[in-house]
Protein backbone atom coordinates (compact mmCIF):
# COMPACT_ATOMS: atom_id res chain seq x y z
CA UNK A 1 0.00 0.00 0.00
CA UNK A 2 0.99 3.76 -0.99
CA UNK A 3 1.55 6.39 1.70
CA UNK A 4 -0.82 8.10 -0.59
CA UNK A 5 -3.34 5.60 -0.05
CA UNK A 6 -2.45 5.33 3.62
CA UNK A 7 -3.44 8.93 3.95
CA UNK A 8 -6.42 8.75 2.62
CA UNK A 9 -8.07 5.97 3.87
CA UNK A 10 -6.73 7.39 7.16
CA UNK A 11 -9.01 10.64 6.04
CA UNK A 12 -11.51 8.29 5.64
CA UNK A 13 -11.21 6.83 8.93
CA UNK A 14 -10.78 10.19 10.80
CA UNK A 15 -14.38 10.89 9.04
CA UNK A 16 -16.31 8.17 10.27
CA UNK A 17 -14.80 7.86 13.86
CA UNK A 18 -16.92 4.58 13.95
CA UNK A 19 -14.58 2.70 11.40
CA UNK A 20 -11.63 3.12 13.14
CA UNK A 21 -11.41 1.05 16.67
CA UNK A 22 -13.18 -1.80 14.04
CA UNK A 23 -9.94 -1.78 11.65
CA UNK A 24 -7.47 -1.50 14.55
CA UNK A 25 -8.89 -4.49 16.21
CA UNK A 26 -8.27 -6.48 12.70
CA UNK A 27 -4.77 -4.98 12.36
CA UNK A 28 -3.29 -6.09 15.44
CA UNK A 29 -5.73 -8.13 17.21
CA UNK A 30 -4.01 -11.22 19.63
CA UNK A 31 -5.18 -14.70 18.45
CA UNK A 32 -4.11 -16.94 21.24
CA UNK A 33 -0.80 -17.88 19.94
CA UNK A 34 2.47 -16.51 20.65
CA UNK A 35 5.30 -16.42 18.26
CA UNK A 36 7.80 -20.00 18.23
CA UNK A 37 11.38 -19.40 19.77
CA UNK A 38 13.99 -18.04 17.73
CA UNK A 39 15.29 -20.86 15.19
CA UNK A 40 19.50 -20.64 13.60
CA UNK A 41 19.74 -22.03 10.44
CA UNK A 42 23.43 -22.42 8.34
CA UNK A 43 23.68 -21.64 4.51
CA UNK A 44 25.86 -21.21 2.27
CA UNK A 45 25.67 -19.61 -1.58
CA UNK A 46 28.24 -18.50 -3.88
CA UNK A 47 28.06 -14.85 -5.02
CA UNK A 48 30.33 -14.19 -8.02
CA UNK A 49 33.54 -15.32 -6.83
CA UNK A 50 33.18 -15.25 -3.46
CA UNK A 51 31.17 -17.92 -1.04
CA UNK A 52 29.38 -16.50 1.88
CA UNK A 53 28.66 -18.89 4.47
CA UNK A 54 26.14 -17.48 6.88
CA UNK A 55 23.91 -17.93 9.63
CA UNK A 56 19.73 -17.17 9.36
CA UNK A 57 17.66 -16.85 12.41
CA UNK A 58 13.98 -16.16 12.19
CA UNK A 59 12.27 -15.30 15.34
CA UNK A 60 10.67 -12.88 17.57
CA UNK A 61 11.91 -9.89 20.00
CA UNK A 62 8.64 -9.30 22.61
CA UNK A 63 8.63 -5.71 23.47
CA UNK A 64 7.54 -4.13 26.88
CA UNK A 65 5.89 -1.77 28.86
CA UNK A 66 7.26 0.48 31.29
CA UNK A 67 6.28 -1.67 33.93
CA UNK A 68 7.62 -5.00 32.23
CA UNK A 69 4.16 -6.07 30.85
CA UNK A 70 4.58 -7.72 27.32
CA UNK A 71 3.15 -5.45 24.58
CA UNK A 72 3.99 -6.68 20.99
CA UNK A 73 5.30 -9.24 19.23
CA UNK A 74 7.73 -8.66 16.63
CA UNK A 75 8.93 -11.14 14.10
CA UNK A 76 12.29 -10.63 12.53
CA UNK A 77 14.74 -12.41 10.22
CA UNK A 78 18.54 -11.62 10.34
CA UNK A 79 21.01 -12.91 8.26
CA UNK A 80 24.91 -12.82 9.54
CA UNK A 81 27.77 -13.53 8.31
CA UNK A 82 29.76 -16.43 9.39
CA UNK A 83 32.68 -16.54 11.50
CA UNK A 84 34.41 -19.30 13.21
CA UNK A 85 37.22 -17.58 13.53
CA UNK A 86 36.92 -16.60 17.58
CA UNK A 87 39.25 -13.65 17.18
CA UNK A 88 37.10 -12.30 14.50
CA UNK A 89 35.86 -8.68 15.22
CA UNK A 90 32.29 -8.81 14.68
CA UNK A 91 31.94 -5.05 15.86
CA UNK A 92 33.39 -4.04 12.71
CA UNK A 93 30.80 -5.61 10.56
CA UNK A 94 27.72 -3.29 9.47
CA UNK A 95 24.39 -4.75 10.38
CA UNK A 96 21.41 -3.15 8.44
CA UNK A 97 17.84 -2.79 9.51
CA UNK A 98 15.61 -3.38 6.85
CA UNK A 99 11.24 -1.69 7.22
CA UNK A 100 9.12 -1.65 3.80
CA UNK A 101 5.94 0.82 4.14
CA UNK A 102 2.75 1.17 4.06
CA UNK A 103 2.16 1.64 6.90
CA UNK A 104 0.84 -1.87 7.00
CA UNK A 105 3.51 -3.43 4.70
CA UNK A 106 5.54 -6.71 5.46
CA UNK A 107 9.60 -6.58 5.18
CA UNK A 108 9.20 -9.49 2.63
CA UNK A 109 9.13 -6.81 -0.63
CA UNK A 110 12.86 -5.68 0.22
CA UNK A 111 13.47 -9.00 1.92
CA UNK A 112 12.94 -11.09 -1.41
CA UNK A 113 12.69 -8.33 -3.82
CA UNK A 114 16.63 -7.27 -3.34
CA UNK A 115 18.33 -7.08 -0.32
CA UNK A 116 18.34 -10.22 0.76
CA UNK A 117 19.92 -13.86 -0.27
CA UNK A 118 17.17 -15.32 -1.93
CA UNK A 119 14.80 -13.90 -4.28
CA UNK A 120 12.10 -14.33 -6.93
CA UNK A 121 11.64 -13.66 -10.66
CA UNK A 122 9.32 -10.77 -11.16
CA UNK A 123 7.37 -10.04 -14.34
CA UNK A 124 8.89 -6.64 -15.95
CA UNK A 125 5.78 -5.76 -17.72
CA UNK A 126 3.27 -8.02 -16.70
CA UNK A 127 2.78 -9.57 -12.90
CA UNK A 128 0.88 -12.70 -12.66
CA UNK A 129 -0.29 -13.33 -9.38
CA UNK A 130 -0.77 -17.12 -9.75
CA UNK A 131 2.84 -17.82 -10.88
CA UNK A 132 4.75 -20.30 -8.80
CA UNK A 133 7.40 -18.19 -6.49
CA UNK A 134 10.39 -20.22 -7.01
CA UNK A 135 13.12 -19.26 -4.41
CA UNK A 136 16.71 -18.94 -6.09
CA UNK A 137 19.86 -17.02 -4.49
CA UNK A 138 20.14 -13.31 -5.26
CA UNK A 139 23.34 -11.75 -7.42
CA UNK A 140 23.10 -8.75 -6.00
CA UNK A 141 22.18 -9.95 -1.94
CA UNK A 142 23.50 -6.88 0.52
CA UNK A 143 24.79 -9.70 2.65
CA UNK A 144 27.75 -9.45 0.50
CA UNK A 145 28.80 -5.83 2.56
CA UNK A 146 26.58 -5.94 5.29
CA UNK A 147 24.72 -8.62 8.17
CA UNK A 148 20.98 -7.91 7.70
CA UNK A 149 18.04 -7.75 9.90
CA UNK A 150 14.62 -7.41 8.42
CA UNK A 151 11.61 -6.17 10.59
CA UNK A 152 7.73 -6.67 10.49
CA UNK A 153 6.50 -3.75 12.85
CA UNK A 154 2.65 -4.40 14.44
CA UNK A 155 -0.03 -6.48 12.31
CA UNK A 156 2.52 -6.94 8.98
CA UNK A 157 4.07 -10.41 8.50
CA UNK A 158 3.66 -12.86 11.97
CA UNK A 159 3.95 -9.89 13.65
CA UNK A 160 0.78 -9.09 16.47
CA UNK A 161 0.00 -6.72 19.44
CA UNK A 162 0.01 -9.25 22.40
CA UNK A 163 -3.01 -8.05 24.40
CA UNK A 164 -4.51 -5.22 22.51
CA UNK A 165 -6.47 -2.23 23.81
CA UNK A 166 -6.34 1.59 23.47
CA UNK A 167 -3.51 2.02 24.67
CA UNK A 168 -1.17 -0.32 22.43
CA UNK A 169 -3.10 0.43 19.80
CA UNK A 170 -2.79 4.04 20.13
CA UNK A 171 0.96 3.36 20.42
CA UNK A 172 2.00 0.81 18.06
CA UNK A 173 -0.61 2.65 15.45
CA UNK A 174 0.45 6.05 15.10
CA UNK A 175 3.72 8.15 14.03
CA UNK A 176 5.62 8.67 16.89
CA UNK A 177 5.02 5.11 18.85
CA UNK A 178 5.60 3.19 15.86
CA UNK A 179 9.06 4.95 15.38
CA UNK A 180 9.44 4.27 19.35
CA UNK A 181 8.76 0.57 19.10
CA UNK A 182 11.22 0.64 15.93
CA UNK A 183 13.93 2.07 18.10
CA UNK A 184 13.09 -0.24 21.33
CA UNK A 185 13.73 -3.58 18.51
CA UNK A 186 17.26 -1.88 17.00
CA UNK A 187 18.52 -1.58 20.78
CA UNK A 188 17.19 -4.63 22.10
CA UNK A 189 18.55 -6.86 19.28
CA UNK A 190 22.05 -5.16 18.95
CA UNK A 191 22.67 -5.18 22.76
CA UNK A 192 21.16 -9.12 22.50
CA UNK A 193 22.92 -10.40 19.88
CA UNK A 194 26.18 -8.76 20.89
CA UNK A 195 26.18 -5.91 18.36
CA UNK A 196 26.27 -2.33 19.97
CA UNK A 197 29.18 -1.36 19.03
CA UNK A 198 28.68 -2.49 15.33
CA UNK A 199 28.25 0.21 12.19
CA UNK A 200 24.72 0.33 12.18
CA UNK A 201 22.22 1.48 8.95
CA UNK A 202 18.83 1.65 7.96
CA UNK A 203 16.57 0.87 5.14
CA UNK A 204 13.04 2.04 4.91
CA UNK A 205 10.81 1.99 1.52
CA UNK A 206 7.92 4.43 0.80
CA UNK A 207 6.68 4.84 4.69
CA UNK A 208 9.56 2.98 5.80
CA UNK A 209 11.67 6.05 3.71
CA UNK A 210 9.70 8.12 5.97
CA UNK A 211 10.32 6.48 9.16
CA UNK A 212 14.11 6.42 8.58
CA UNK A 213 15.25 9.96 9.69
CA UNK A 214 12.76 10.10 12.57
CA UNK A 215 14.20 6.78 13.45
CA UNK A 216 17.77 8.12 13.64
CA UNK A 217 16.83 10.96 15.77
CA UNK A 218 15.05 8.45 18.34
CA UNK A 219 17.84 6.41 18.44
CA UNK A 220 20.26 9.08 19.08
CA UNK A 221 18.52 11.11 21.18
CA UNK A 222 16.39 8.55 23.86
CA UNK A 223 18.42 5.29 23.13
CA UNK A 224 22.10 6.51 23.00
CA UNK A 225 22.70 4.54 19.71
CA UNK A 226 23.25 6.12 16.23
CA UNK A 227 23.18 5.24 12.64
CA UNK A 228 26.09 5.83 10.62
CA UNK A 229 24.00 5.41 7.08
CA UNK A 230 20.15 5.80 5.93
CA UNK A 231 19.33 4.14 2.58
CA UNK A 232 15.84 5.93 1.75
CA UNK A 233 13.89 3.35 -0.70
CA UNK A 234 11.01 5.33 -2.57
CA UNK A 235 10.51 7.38 -0.12
CA UNK A 236 8.10 10.10 1.21
CA UNK A 237 9.88 13.26 2.96
CA UNK A 238 6.65 15.69 3.10
CA UNK A 239 2.92 14.12 2.97
CA UNK A 240 1.73 17.59 1.50
CA UNK A 241 3.56 16.95 -1.68
CA UNK A 242 2.45 13.18 -2.25
CA UNK A 243 -0.80 13.94 -1.53
CA UNK A 244 -1.38 17.63 -1.97
CA UNK A 245 -4.75 19.44 -2.05
CA UNK A 246 -5.90 20.76 -5.14
CA UNK A 247 -4.54 24.47 -4.55
CA UNK A 248 -1.03 22.84 -3.75
CA UNK A 249 0.24 23.32 -7.05
CA UNK A 250 3.75 21.39 -5.97
CA UNK A 251 2.46 18.22 -6.24
CA UNK A 252 1.55 18.77 -9.61
CA UNK A 253 5.23 20.22 -10.28
CA UNK A 254 6.59 17.17 -8.46
CA UNK A 255 4.34 14.54 -10.41
CA UNK A 256 5.55 15.66 -13.80
CA UNK A 257 8.15 14.38 -14.69
CA UNK A 258 7.05 11.26 -13.84
CA UNK A 259 4.25 11.58 -15.83
CA UNK A 260 6.88 12.40 -18.92
CA UNK A 261 9.27 8.92 -17.72
CA UNK A 262 6.13 6.78 -18.26
CA UNK A 263 5.66 8.24 -22.09
CA UNK A 264 9.47 7.70 -22.40
CA UNK A 265 9.46 4.32 -20.64
CA UNK A 266 6.89 2.97 -22.85
CA UNK A 267 9.02 3.69 -25.80
CA UNK A 268 12.30 2.39 -24.13
CA UNK A 269 13.72 5.74 -23.68
CA UNK A 270 13.83 6.70 -19.90
CA UNK A 271 16.74 7.71 -18.18
CA UNK A 272 17.01 10.83 -16.08
CA UNK A 273 19.41 12.71 -18.24
CA UNK A 274 16.23 12.07 -20.92
CA UNK A 275 14.26 14.19 -18.19
CA UNK A 276 16.60 16.76 -17.31
CA UNK A 277 14.86 19.22 -19.67
CA UNK A 278 11.04 18.32 -18.64
CA UNK A 279 12.75 18.91 -14.77
CA UNK A 280 13.30 22.30 -16.08
CA UNK A 281 10.81 23.09 -17.05
CA UNK A 282 8.39 21.54 -14.58
CA UNK A 283 10.38 24.43 -12.18
CA UNK A 284 9.93 27.32 -14.55
CA UNK A 285 7.47 27.70 -17.43
CA UNK A 286 5.04 24.92 -16.24
CA UNK A 287 4.77 26.29 -12.74
CA UNK A 288 4.35 30.01 -13.67
CA UNK A 289 1.02 29.01 -16.00
CA UNK A 290 -0.34 26.82 -12.72
CA UNK A 291 0.36 29.67 -11.06
CA UNK A 292 -1.24 31.87 -13.98
CA UNK A 293 -4.63 30.26 -13.08
CA UNK A 294 -7.76 28.91 -15.29
CA UNK A 295 -8.78 32.37 -16.30
CA UNK A 296 -5.40 32.80 -17.76
CA UNK A 297 -6.71 31.35 -21.65
CA UNK A 298 -2.74 31.88 -22.90
CA UNK A 299 -1.49 30.09 -19.66
CA UNK A 300 -3.71 26.83 -20.31
CA UNK A 301 -3.40 27.06 -24.04
CA UNK A 302 0.62 26.57 -23.42
CA UNK A 303 0.06 24.12 -20.54
CA UNK A 304 -2.25 21.81 -22.93
CA UNK A 305 0.36 21.98 -25.82
CA UNK A 306 3.44 21.00 -24.13
CA UNK A 307 1.53 18.60 -21.63
CA UNK A 308 0.46 16.65 -24.28
CA UNK A 309 3.79 16.39 -26.13
CA UNK A 310 5.82 14.96 -22.93
CA UNK A 311 2.99 12.76 -22.05
CA UNK A 312 1.95 11.69 -25.35
CA UNK A 313 -1.87 11.53 -24.39
CA UNK A 314 -4.57 13.37 -27.07
CA UNK A 315 -4.79 16.75 -26.81
CA UNK A 316 -8.52 16.90 -25.96
CA UNK A 317 -8.00 14.94 -22.88
CA UNK A 318 -5.21 16.82 -21.50
CA UNK A 319 -7.72 19.94 -22.71
CA UNK A 320 -10.01 18.93 -20.89
CA UNK A 321 -8.02 18.76 -17.14
CA UNK A 322 -6.82 21.96 -18.49
CA UNK A 323 -3.16 20.99 -18.37
CA UNK A 324 -3.11 19.44 -14.96
CA UNK A 325 -2.86 15.73 -15.55
CA UNK A 326 -3.48 13.21 -12.35
CA UNK A 327 -1.82 10.05 -12.29
CA UNK A 328 -4.87 8.05 -12.65
CA UNK A 329 -5.65 9.48 -15.79
CA UNK A 330 -2.15 8.68 -16.98
CA UNK A 331 -2.34 5.13 -15.85
CA UNK A 332 -5.33 4.66 -17.71
CA UNK A 333 -4.78 6.83 -21.01
CA UNK A 334 -1.62 6.15 -21.46
CA UNK A 335 -2.20 2.41 -22.65
CA UNK A 336 -6.20 3.18 -23.71
CA UNK A 337 -5.52 2.22 -27.30
CA UNK A 338 -3.66 -1.50 -26.26
CA UNK A 339 -6.92 -1.88 -24.04
CA UNK A 340 -4.45 -1.95 -21.07
CA UNK A 341 -3.90 0.00 -18.01
CA UNK A 342 -0.76 0.70 -16.20
CA UNK A 343 0.52 0.68 -12.72
CA UNK A 344 0.56 3.73 -10.32
CA UNK A 345 3.13 1.96 -8.62
CA UNK A 346 4.98 1.97 -12.48
CA UNK A 347 3.77 2.52 -15.45
CA UNK A 348 5.74 0.29 -17.43
CA UNK A 349 3.20 -3.39 -16.02
CA UNK A 350 0.14 -3.43 -16.86
CA UNK A 351 -3.18 -5.17 -17.36
CA UNK A 352 -6.43 -5.44 -19.60
CA UNK A 353 -8.57 -2.77 -18.81
CA UNK A 354 -11.33 -4.57 -17.21
CA UNK A 355 -14.20 -1.95 -17.57
CA UNK A 356 -13.03 0.59 -20.44
CA UNK A 357 -15.98 2.30 -20.77
CA UNK A 358 -16.32 3.51 -17.46
CA UNK A 359 -15.94 7.40 -16.86
CA UNK A 360 -13.92 6.49 -13.50
CA UNK A 361 -10.76 3.96 -13.78
CA UNK A 362 -11.86 0.22 -11.82
CA UNK A 363 -9.11 -2.38 -11.88
CA UNK A 364 -6.47 -3.87 -9.07
CA UNK A 365 -3.14 -2.03 -9.63
CA UNK A 366 -1.32 -4.59 -11.85
CA UNK A 367 2.12 -4.06 -8.91
CA UNK A 368 0.39 -3.76 -6.13
CA UNK A 369 -2.46 -6.38 -5.79
CA UNK A 370 -0.73 -8.40 -8.50
CA UNK A 371 2.72 -8.71 -6.12
CA UNK A 372 0.55 -9.81 -3.14
CA UNK A 373 0.11 -13.36 -4.15
CA UNK A 374 3.51 -14.75 -5.19
CA UNK A 375 5.51 -12.72 -2.44
CA UNK A 376 2.83 -14.20 0.27
CA UNK A 377 3.42 -17.57 -1.33
CA UNK A 378 7.31 -16.98 -1.24
CA UNK A 379 7.94 -15.41 1.96
CA UNK A 380 5.60 -18.84 3.42
CA UNK A 381 8.16 -21.21 1.31
CA UNK A 382 11.35 -19.29 2.69
CA UNK A 383 10.12 -19.78 6.64
CA UNK A 384 9.34 -23.25 5.72
CA UNK A 385 12.38 -24.38 3.68
CA UNK A 386 15.24 -22.47 4.13
CA UNK A 387 13.96 -20.60 7.94
CA UNK A 388 12.78 -24.07 9.31
CA UNK A 389 10.36 -21.54 11.39
CA UNK A 390 6.69 -22.01 10.86
CA UNK A 391 4.49 -20.17 13.20
CA UNK A 392 0.74 -21.23 13.54
CA UNK A 393 -0.60 -17.95 12.56
CA UNK A 394 -1.52 -16.09 9.50
CA UNK A 395 0.86 -14.49 7.38
CA UNK A 396 -0.08 -10.89 6.75
CA UNK A 397 2.30 -9.27 3.83
CA UNK A 398 -0.49 -5.84 3.54
CA UNK A 399 -2.47 -5.04 6.57
CA UNK A 400 -5.22 -2.56 5.52
CA UNK A 401 -6.73 -2.42 8.84
CA UNK A 402 -2.98 -0.64 9.76
CA UNK A 403 -3.11 1.96 7.50
CA UNK A 404 -6.60 2.76 7.97
CA UNK A 405 -6.40 3.05 11.80
CA UNK A 406 -2.97 4.85 12.07
CA UNK A 407 -2.79 8.15 13.73
CA UNK A 408 -0.76 10.70 11.83
CA UNK A 409 -1.11 13.36 14.98
CA UNK A 410 -3.61 16.13 15.03
CA UNK A 411 -1.24 19.19 13.62
CA UNK A 412 -2.54 21.65 10.87
CA UNK A 413 0.42 20.90 8.74
CA UNK A 414 0.86 17.33 7.06
CA UNK A 415 3.63 14.84 8.42
CA UNK A 416 7.10 15.60 6.98
CA UNK A 417 10.69 14.41 8.20
CA UNK A 418 13.13 16.67 6.16
CA UNK A 419 13.16 18.61 9.46
CA UNK A 420 14.71 15.16 11.16
CA UNK A 421 17.02 14.67 8.37
CA UNK A 422 18.34 17.65 8.64
CA UNK A 423 19.09 17.19 12.17
CA UNK A 424 20.27 13.77 12.00
CA UNK A 425 23.00 14.88 9.40
CA UNK A 426 24.15 17.98 11.10
CA UNK A 427 24.58 16.09 14.60
CA UNK A 428 27.11 13.60 12.56
CA UNK A 429 28.50 14.67 10.14
CA UNK A 430 29.92 11.29 8.59
CA UNK A 431 26.50 10.11 8.07
CA UNK A 432 25.67 8.54 4.43
CA UNK A 433 22.51 9.33 2.81
CA UNK A 434 20.96 7.91 -0.18
CA UNK A 435 17.41 8.72 -1.50
CA UNK A 436 16.38 6.12 -4.83
CA UNK A 437 13.76 6.29 -6.55
CA UNK A 438 12.39 4.73 -9.86
CA UNK A 439 11.73 7.00 -12.70
CA UNK A 440 8.28 5.63 -13.54
CA UNK A 441 6.71 6.04 -10.16
CA UNK A 442 3.69 7.74 -9.36
CA UNK A 443 2.65 7.51 -5.97
CA UNK A 444 6.17 8.57 -4.55
CA UNK A 445 7.93 10.59 -7.79
CA UNK A 446 11.50 10.98 -7.79
CA UNK A 447 11.34 14.82 -8.20
CA UNK A 448 9.38 15.64 -4.72
CA UNK A 449 12.47 14.26 -3.00
CA UNK A 450 15.11 16.19 -5.88
CA UNK A 451 12.93 19.33 -4.78
CA UNK A 452 12.72 18.60 -0.87
CA UNK A 453 16.31 18.01 -0.33
CA UNK A 454 17.04 21.05 -2.51
CA UNK A 455 15.73 23.06 0.74
CA UNK A 456 18.64 21.50 2.71
CA UNK A 457 21.84 23.55 3.39
CA UNK A 458 24.14 22.98 0.93
CA UNK A 459 26.68 21.52 3.44
CA UNK A 460 24.25 18.63 3.55
CA UNK A 461 22.82 18.54 0.34
CA UNK A 462 26.17 17.85 -0.97
CA UNK A 463 26.63 14.60 1.23
CA UNK A 464 23.49 12.92 0.04
CA UNK A 465 23.69 10.59 -3.20
CA UNK A 466 20.77 10.93 -5.11
CA UNK A 467 19.94 7.78 -7.63
CA UNK A 468 16.66 7.33 -10.14
CA UNK A 469 16.53 3.67 -11.85
CA UNK A 470 14.62 2.24 -14.43
CA UNK A 471 10.95 0.98 -13.13
CA UNK A 472 8.49 2.52 -10.31
CA UNK A 473 8.12 1.89 -6.71
CA UNK A 474 9.87 -1.05 -6.85
CA UNK A 475 12.12 -0.74 -9.05
CA UNK A 476 14.25 -3.71 -8.10
CA UNK A 477 11.84 -6.34 -9.54
CA UNK A 478 14.25 -4.94 -12.89
CA UNK A 479 17.04 -7.04 -12.17
CA UNK A 480 19.58 -4.26 -13.98
CA UNK A 481 18.20 -1.64 -11.38
CA UNK A 482 18.67 -3.88 -8.28
CA UNK A 483 22.22 -4.05 -9.53
CA UNK A 484 22.58 -0.84 -9.54
CA UNK A 485 20.77 -0.24 -6.02
CA UNK A 486 22.66 -2.97 -4.46
CA UNK A 487 26.29 -0.88 -5.64
CA UNK A 488 25.23 2.16 -4.38
CA UNK A 489 24.40 0.95 -0.90
CA UNK A 490 27.68 -1.01 -0.76
CA UNK A 491 29.10 2.48 -1.24
CA UNK A 492 27.31 3.96 1.64
CA UNK A 493 27.27 0.98 4.07
CA UNK A 494 30.12 -0.36 3.58
CA UNK A 495 32.23 2.22 2.44
CA UNK A 496 33.61 -0.10 -0.99
CA UNK A 497 32.85 0.59 -4.11
CA UNK A 498 32.50 -1.79 -6.82
CA UNK A 499 35.91 -1.50 -9.43
CA UNK A 500 34.82 0.54 -12.60
CA UNK A 501 31.75 2.07 -11.27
Amino acid sequence: MSAQEADERTREAQSDPAAAPPAADRAVSADGLRLPDPVTTRHEMMIGDETLAFDATAGVLTLQSGSGEPEADIAYVSYVLADDDPDADAARRPVTFVVNGGPGAASAYLHLGALGPWTISFGEDVIVPSATPTLVENPDTWLAFTDLVFVDPVGTGYSRLVSPNDRTRGRYLSVSGDIAALADFVFRWSVENGRAASPKAAVGESYGGFRMPLLADELTSERGMALSALVLVSPVLDFAWISPADTNLMGSVALLPSLAAAALDKAGEASRDALAEVEAYATGPYVSDLLAGLSDEAAVARLVARLAELTNLPEDIVRRQAGRIDARLLARELWREEGRVGSLYDTGVTTPDPAPTSAFPRYRDPVLDALTAPLTAAALTLYEEKLDWVPERQYVLLNGGVSGAWDYGSARSAPEALDELAAAMALDETMEVVVVHGLTDLVTPYFASTLLLRQLPASLHARIVEESYPGGHMFYTRPPSRAAFSRAARAAIAGEAIAGE
